[in-house]
């Protein structure tokens, strides 16, 4: 497996931040919070993968880009930023030693706490 920072996903993150477009949850609400399939088949359907792809900090490579396995880290709900949808992938980024998607959830968010 071979997961990389998504740029894409990034820029989109910081713009809807500073834009205000964040939910301030708590940190376990992430389960609750999280898009479930079926959601993101109907965005997926709507809006196609690229787009799909903004709403997550990280790709696996080995995967191929039009399947959800391509797309690592989700972070919102396709309206805003969930702040426990941060919190939730910089634990895992960092459990699983992508360092540079860990950093820059961790920078993300302190945006948010800034706001």
């Amino acid at each position: 497996m071979t997961v990389k920072l998504h740029q894409p996903g990034l820029r989109q993150a910081r713009s809807l931040v500073r834009d205000g477009k964040v939910v301030r949850d708590e940190r376990d609400d992430w389960s609750e919070d999280a898009p479930s399939a079926d959601e993101e088949n109907a965005f997926i359907e709507e809006h196609g993968w690229a787009e799909y792809g903004h709403w997550h900090l990280g790709v696996d490579d080995d995967e191929d880009r039009e399947t959800k396995a391509h797309y690592k880290f989700p972070y919102g709900d396709f309206r805003k930023v969930h702040r426990c949808g941060v919190i939730a992938l910089e634990s895992r980024a960092g459990q699983f030693d992508h360092d540079e998607i860990r950093d820059e959830a961790k920078k993300l968010l302190e945006l948010i706490d800034e706001g």
